[in-house]
């Protein structure tokens, strides 16, 4: 159903839209500014930058939003004060709130192992492997189509992902033949994974969710776990396992370097394993 915005918002939709956000971004940014325009009772265009400041303060301190949630709403309205404006954009006057640094949960291999072999169903199963081995993220698993696995080269092509970039990522050899497995029990027509009796349909987020979760609790694992602890457990362990974190940080498609670096602090490396570059000297 299309929704109703103000003509202000229509704005901002047409300038994200003009830009190639996705679908997905150009939701979440309209709704969010819908959102402010109805707790404040005044257009976009009416409002300023100590609106939005006295806004986040209410939504942070008093409805314990995130600090997400409050980025999402300085992105937004800014784009729209500088691009469908066209005024100056006093930066200075809101500074982004200071984001709290957590670790990620990672399971170890043991955990991942269990989960999946916990997973009865082959769908389900191919669903837990895939998204572990390739390291994607939840909505990269879902758009997944057949021609997007590359047998021949070993490679899953991963299209528009996140900031609309196409990637390459792993193709295990046991994830292809339970992909195989799959494929002839349940004949997608569209997508690699469809809900059942949903022919050429995604599978909802919400479903994968409980997929995970319901694994994890067959696993017996008690740790509070998402899609995302998956696509973490795979870049953990392939530091582990000595690969380069350049081509981890292709293989999760991350535009800096510095959000691949935050699995060195999860490693459980061996120092007893490493050699010091001088003992390949003669001295």
């Amino acid at each position: 159903m299309e929704r109703l915005f103000s003509s202000d918002i229509e704005r901002l939709k047409k300038e994200l839209e003009y830009r190639n956000y996705s679908e997905r971004t150009v939701d979440s940014y309209c709704l969010t500014m819908a959102t402010f325009e109805k707790c404040t009772g005044k257009r976009l265009s009416q409002l300023t930058v100590t609106d939005l400041k006295t806004y986040l303060h209410y939504a942070l301190t008093v409805k314990n939003c995130s600090i997400s949630f409050a980025n999402q709403n300085i992105s937004a309205f800014k784009i729209f004060t500088v691009d469908v404006m066209l005024k100056e954009w006093d930066g200075f006057k809101i500074k982004r709130p200071r984001r709290v640094q957590k670790l990620p949960e990672v399971l170890s291999l043991d955990e991942v192992e269990r989960m999946i072999t916990a997973t009865a169903n082959i769908k389900h199963r191919a669903m837990l492997t895939i998204m572990y081995s390739a390291g994607l993220r939840r909505m990269e698993l879902l758009q997944l189509k057949p021609g997007d696995i590359d047998s021949e080269r070993m490679i899953i092509k991963v299209k528009q992902g996140k900031g609309k970039k196409d990637r390459f990522t792993l193709l295990s050899t046991k994830a292809l033949e339970l992909l195989r497995l799959h494929y002839r029990l349940n004949r997608p027509k569209t997508y690699l994974f469809e809900p059942n009796g949903r022919a050429g349909m995604e599978v909802s987020e919400k479903t994968i969710d409980q997929i995970v979760k319901q694994s994890a609790k067959r696993a017996k694992i008690s740790k509070i776990i998402s899609c995302h602890t998956l696509r973490h457990s795979f870049a953990t362990h392939l530091l582990e396992k000595g690969v380069n974190i350049k081509i981890i940080q292709e293989f999760l498609g991350h535009t800096s370097i510095k959000t691949t670096s935050r699995y060195l602090h999860l490693t459980n490396l061996n120092p007893s394993n490493v050699r010091s570059p001088l003992e390949e000297m003669e001295i």
